[in-house]
């Protein structure tokens, strides 16, 4: 599974959100609502609860 870093998905959001000013800029507005759509999914899943599998941890819990 890939994992992306606390930083990795700062300079995402960065990127995008330089990227959603451009649109604005440009005054592309169905380029800006695909950008929002993709910022709200992003924090979507970083917001959602992150469940646990004890079974795949090599560590025995009690």
């Amino acid at each position: 599974m890939k994992t992306v870093s606390a930083q990795q998905a700062s300079l995402q959001i960065d990127d995008y959100l330089d990227l959603l000013n451009f649109a604005k800029k440009i005054e592309d507005l169905k380029w800006q609502k695909e950008i929002i759509r993709k910022l709200k999914r992003m924090n979507d899943s970083a917001s959602s609860p992150k469940t646990y599998d004890y079974e795949s941890n090599p560590i025995q819990h009690l």
